[in-house]
């Protein structure tokens, strides 16, 4: 899937009322089913999750504001940001002064509509634009929100790369904004098309597409056991501006994913955060009771560029090339996690004489000789167990693949093996 491809799938998620729970989020996995196959798990009302409980589920058909002469002034079939997400029930006639302390508005950004949720203290409100409000008259006005809070189900899904290794690296993205774009169905249509390439891979991948917060908390509720299988992990959010790439370590602060990410933005534009317990799922999965090794891959972070949050970002906002960057970072992470390893020196006593073994020769006519001789050194040099190919790249400022390449032709000619202490 290319650039494109994702932008497409932005579009056609985009004009779904997603929410932590409803229709529109299991239309959303529906539609990610089609591309990859998803186990979808349905979590009952009422189910305690670590220190949660899973609400009620909320849907929604219609919400309005109506004046006078009966003109919707506010439509939520023209922008589901229009209503506050969680919305109550609502069917009255009222005054704007009434009114007025249920809408939100963005004074500072007038052309735009804010996003607002109250998903755990029960209201309701609109969402307008400050210039639609400021445009508006005493009233009275006709104010409907066509919504229903009931038992139900919170709904999320995961599709699972089975790897040679039980071991798993954890992607993760929240699916239960509605019209955000960036934030965050470029972060699903990065993660889809990471699916759709990976193949026969070392580790076992889990994609996981929950609600933010409470989903991943049902999910390391109902998965606490298995927790232990997760090697290396990652958030994906933010992932179509035009920024620049920023990640967020791990809680460990030195996790292996931490290192990988850091070596392979490498020599372009960057951003490394340290942890922090603010933001998006990486802050569950790095509670400290389960304290995985999972970071947080972004463009530009959440709360960091005026669209964010607001009707302007829109499918327009969200660009082709930034998605294909992100995932060709995430790609390149992916390829250093699967091809690092700690080999052991079988000669270790001085230099083994590579010509003998037909080591240099098979290298004569290569544009990058010299960079692969000195890979096999370094390589040989430093395979001691203690060494990873990644420490070795940090160490020798080579090309990881070249290290992993040299490391493979030693292992053929019996020169070193993979370290399995």
């Amino acid at each position: 899937m290319n650039g494109a491809g994702m932008q497409d799938l932005v579009r056609r998620l985009y004009p779904l009322c997603r929410s932590i729970t409803g229709e529109g989020l299991r239309r959303t996995l529906q539609i990610i089913d089609e591309s990859i196959p998803l186990r979808i798990t349905q979590v009952p009302t009422g189910t305690k999750v670590l220190d949660w409980t899973i609400p009620r589920e909320w849907n929604i058909r219609d919400a309005y504001i109506k004046d006078a002469a009966g003109d919707r002034v506010v439509d939520f079939q023209d922008s589901n940001l229009h209503v506050v997400g969680y919305s109550a029930p609502v069917e009255a006639t009222m005054s704007l002064e009434e009114l007025r302390g249920h809408l939100h508005t963005l004074p500072d950004q007038p052309d735009l509509v804010p996003y607002r949720t109250s998903y755990y203290a029960e209201t309701w409100g609109f969402c307008l634009s400050q210039n639609t409000l400021d445009g508006l008259g005493d009233g009275p006005y006709e104010v409907r929100i066509d919504s229903t809070l009931a038992d139900g189900h919170l709904t999320y899904g995961e599709h699972v790369i089975p790897g040679s290794s039980a071991e798993e690296v954890l992607i993760s993205c929240h699916v239960c904004h509605p019209s955000l774009a960036n934030d965050n169905l470029a972060g699903v249509a990065v993660a889809v098309a990471l699916a759709r390439r990976l193949s026969a891979p070392r580790y076992t991948y889990r994609f996981v597409f929950a609600p933010g917060t409470i989903g991943a908390i049902a999910w390391l509720a109902l998965n606490r056991a298995r927790t232990d299988r997760i090697r290396h992990g990652v958030t994906l959010a933010c992932a179509g501006d035009p920024g620049d790439i920023t990640y967020k370590r791990s809680r460990r602060g030195d996790a292996e994913v931490d290192q990988v990410f850091a070596h392979v933005l490498k020599g372009t534009p960057h951003t490394l955060l340290d942890f922090s317990p603010y933001g998006y799922d990486e802050r569950q999965y790095c509670s400290p009771g389960f304290d995985l090794a999972v970071g947080s891959l972004t463009r530009t972070p959440y709360g960091s560029y005026p669209e964010y949050h607001t009707s302007a970002d829109n499918p327009d906002f969200v660009r082709p090339e930034a998605m294909e960057h992100t995932l060709e970072t995430l790609w390149s992470a992916v390829q250093v996690l699967e091809g690092n390893r700690r080999y052991q020196n079988l000669s270790p006593y001085g230099e083994p004489q590579l010509g003998a073994r037909g080591l240099y020769g098979s290298l004569g006519g290569r544009s990058d000789t010299k960079q692969a001789q000195m890979a096999m050194l370094w390589v040989l040099n430093l395979s001691d167990g203690t060494h990873s190919l990644l420490d070795i790249a940090e160490r020798s400022n080579l090309p990881f693949q070249a290290l992993a390449d040299a490391a493979h032709s030693l292992q053929s000619a019996g020169l070193v093996k993979e370290w399995m202490g």
